[in-house]
């Protein structure tokens, strides 16, 4: 069995966040130390764009949870399921308000959905933390802002390299509208300036792998002559990897990132691909980003995570045959957690 490799955040600025994730350079305020210190014990709140959206976003939640539970200065986490609807988005918030918690964090479901109640929330004093999904407003206290136009590009990169600057590409997006797709979307179209790399099919498979393995088949089916393939998340490329063995089919180069299925796949088939760092800790940092504030410490309004693709060594050192194609790699959570929520019975 391979050795687990367990996240230690690391110091960013003043407080530890998460591994990777770095103050922003340039104009950059500060949340003054004090401006939201309050004794606790506290409340945070947060309202998720999605909890059961995918296995990704599943994840997150657990690990909020177990982050909160960590702390026993915090005696109640309170998750709200937005279900990607944003007027239940504005709801939640708004219920939260009401209940008076101490802190929200806040996954958006859309770069607009959320504003007018982030701003209603500041107002009332209590600290807004964004993360998985950025606004167009700024309202909020802080954010922790991975993934994005870095994620996409890390994998555009991969694929110019792969296929020397030529050839067709097909496109797997997340869900249509969501900030992290658009600007995952953004990262890819970077990649391919000034290539020969041409996008000859594109579709929405949702992040999921029953959707995108539909999706998959009908683009072999219309025309298997592909030369890579950009996939935005874990589980559709999981999905596509599946329907080139079914047609026994050569896998082109096909982007990934960290999940536990997907390198299972990688290892055992042996393609080309790279991983882009996407971690559910995230969840976990939201959580000691609002300790942080109700503590009194300073913070910076914005935190970038942006790491490196991970190459297939890297990613036999988290690979785990134990434990379900569900989990997602870096996590905190515990031996005893993950064995709990993803052993294999």
């Amino acid at each position: 069995m391979a050795t687990t490799v367990m996240i230690a955040p690391s110091l960013s600025q003043e407080v530890q966040l998460l591994d990777g994730v770095t103050a922003r350079a340039g104009d950059n305020p500060v949340v003054e130390a004090g401006t939201f210190k309050k004794d606790g014990p506290w409340v945070i709140g947060m309202s998720h764009f999605g909890v059961n959206a995918n296995t990704w976003t599943v994840q997150v939640a657990h690990e909020t949870e177990a982050a909160a539970a960590k702390d026993d200065r915090v005696s109640k986490l309170i998750i709200l399921d937005a279900g990607f609807d944003q007027k239940k988005q504005v709801a939640d918030i708004e219920d939260l308000i009401a209940q008076k918690v101490d802190a929200i964090i806040v996954q958006p479901v859309t770069s607009t959905s959320a504003d007018a109640s982030i701003a209603k929330a500041v107002a009332a004093g209590i600290p807004v933390i964004l993360h998985t999904g950025r606004t167009e407003g700024d309202a909020f206290t802080t954010e922790i802002q991975g993934g994005a136009e870095h994620f996409g590009k890390v994998m555009g990169d991969f694929l110019v390299k792969e296929l020397d600057g030529k050839g067709n590409i097909w496109v797997l997006r997340g869900l249509a509208g969501h900030p992290e797709d658009t600007n995952r979307y953004n990262g890819l179209k970077q990649a391919l300036e000034g290539t020969d790399i041409q996008i000859i099919a594109e579709d929405n498979g949702d992040w999921q792998y029953d959707k995108t393995k539909k999706l998959c088949e009908t683009l072999y089916l219309n025309n298997p002559q592909v030369d890579g393939i950009w996939s935005s998340g874990a589980d559709m490329t999981r999905a596509c990897v599946d329907v080139f063995k079914q047609f026994g089919a050569e896998i082109p180069p096909i982007t990934g990132e960290g999940n536990n299925g997907f390198f299972g796949q990688w290892i055992t088939d042996g393609f080309k691909s790279v991983s882009s760092e996407y971690s559910p800790a995230q969840g976990a940092a939201g959580v000691r980003a609002a300790v942080a504030l109700l503590e009194g410490k300073e913070l910076k309004k914005h935190y970038d995570y942006n790491p490196e693709g991970w190459d297939v060594e890297k990613a036999k050192t988290y690979y785990r045959d134990d434990l379900s194609a569900n989990v997602w790699w870096p996590s905190e959570l515990t031996e005893e957690k993950l064995q709990e929520l993803y052993g294999k019975k």
